[in-house]
């Protein structure tokens, strides 16, 4: 579908289209689909655009990554789907290690996922997974021993609770991208970026170093989530009349 860059949606459009396209090339699932309509409901309420407390994590998460002995970026259909390119800048920027790691697994749809980012001339993991998270059941804790299962710091991004909490009890530090503040992987996340996984990787390439170590000093995760909760509570109070329909 070809959508009028004037149109008001433009950037939402794109995405569920980017979406369709993934889901009919056997990346994304049915699930997918959903999980982004329920974000794009949240992106609504924090006005569509990188506000500063997620400026200020993502910043953090940054300084976070390239300082940690072994950084892994974990990747999904969704993540592809949305933030592709955005990934591949950031991971070749720093060198860093990336895996697919998937809830509704088939070793077919691993291989997609890998095969999507080699076309992006990254090699990423995943068709490997020799080791499993500790306590995690589903499908999300199939990994690699020499990606996930090894790194001292795991970026997820969007929705994933059960991971994040298995995660951090294996002693790992856990960044997460969601925008929804309320969900269990922005609770238990040790940086919580709420923002939309493509503005947050666009991010997080454009950024300059001396910046993030700064942001990474004076950074209160459970502050900063309080204060995207804090902004919807009162974007949504202030609305003092419906438009007609």
């Amino acid at each position: 579908m070809e959508i009028p860059r004037n149109h008001p949606r433009y950037q939402s459009l794109k995405k569920r289209e980017a979406l369709l396209d993934f889901y009919e090339r056997g990346i994304v699932t049915v699930s997918g689909l959903i999980s982004q309509g329920r974000g794009e409901a949240f992106d609504y309420l924090i006005g569509e655009k990188s506000q500063a407390f997620a400026i200020q994590a993502e910043k953090a998460a940054v300084a976070k990554l390239i300082h940690s002995a072994r950084p892994v970026l974990s990747v999904n259909g969704n993540a592809a789907a949305l933030a592709g390119p955005e990934i591949v800048r950031f991971a070749k920027k720093y060198n860093l290690v990336v895996e697919a790691n998937i809830f509704y697994w088939s070793r077919e749809r691993i291989r997609l996922i890998v095969d999507y980012f080699k076309g992006l001339d990254l090699d990423i993991l995943g068709l490997n997974q020799n080791a499993r998270i500790p306590g995690l059941k589903s499908n999300r804790g199939r990994c690699e021993r020499e990606g996930i299962f090894s790194a001292d710091t795991v970026l997820i991004p969007l929705e994933d609770g059960d991971r994040a909490e298995a995660l951090k009890r294996m002693g790992k530090f856990v960044i997460s991208v969601d925008l929804n503040p309320l969900s269990r992987t922005s609770r238990f996340g040790d940086i919580s970026i709420v923002d939309d996984v493509q503005r947050a990787f666009s991010n997080f390439s454009e950024f300059k170093e001396k910046d993030c170590e700064n942001a990474l000093k004076s950074f209160d995760n459970s502050s900063n989530v309080k204060k995207s909760i804090s902004m919807i509570r009162k974007r949504l109070s202030s609305i003092k009349y419906w438009p007609e329909l």
